[in-house]
């Protein structure tokens, strides 16, 4: 039996929920690299991360995160979640949207968030999607903290990728777009942003 992580199971998961996957592979070991290093995720001390997939960018956040951190992921896919597991064993993975974070930050005794991380398909989202997504990310971010994603190099010329970085640039006082990673398929880049 094949592995959720090689790339025929992952794109069957596409096939499955288009809309919720947001893409046909899981996201590079670079892209983790360069969204974790924008997210400054080793001085943050309550980091969440929503829409993990198979778990590249929760793997590289544990590797990097202080002991004294509290992070947790939110994602609603039940086969990435039990991959997100498999990958990273002492990660706490919750099977939920990102619409409900505040409700697990309370879970974990916290108001507001240091750092949010998102694999989440933002260009394939509605408009009223996005707008409620984004406004739940803002409003449990403490000033001044850090919302990091990933867009694809060709999405952001779309309609849907360019009404999200309109949004990011209303919401946030600072957006930041990275370099493209030109060997994530597809090739990729990273909004940070700052509250």
């Amino acid at each position: 039996m094949l592995k959720l992580t090689t790339p025929i199971n992952f794109f069957i998961q596409f096939l499955i929920s288009p809309v919720k996957t947001g893409a046909i592979v899981p996201s590079s070991k670079k892209l983790a690299q360069l969204i974790t290093d924008t997210s400054n995720i080793s001085d943050a001390r309550f980091i969440v991360e929503i829409g993990s997939g198979t778990g590249v960018f929760t793997e590289t956040i544990v590797q990097q995160i202080s002991k004294d951190a509290i992070f947790f992921v939110l994602e609603v896919n039940s086969q990435f979640i039990e991959e997100t597991k498999k990958r990273c064993p002492n990660a706490i993975v919750y099977q939920d949207s990102a619409t409900h974070i505040r409700d697990y930050l309370k879970k974990h005794n916290i108001d507001k968030c240091d750092c949010i991380i998102s694999s989440l398909p933002w260009a394939g989202f509605s408009k009223d999607q996005q707008a409620m997504l984004l406004q739940t990310v803002v409003d449990v971010l403490k000033p001044e903290g850090l919302f990091s994603t990933f867009a694809y190099a060709h999405a952001q010329f779309f309609p849907g990728g360019r009404i999200f970085r309109n949004r990011l640039i209303d919401k946030f006082k600072y957006v930041n777009k990275t370099k493209i990673i030109w060997k994530n398929f597809p090739p990729a880049f990273v909004y940070y942003c700052q509250k």
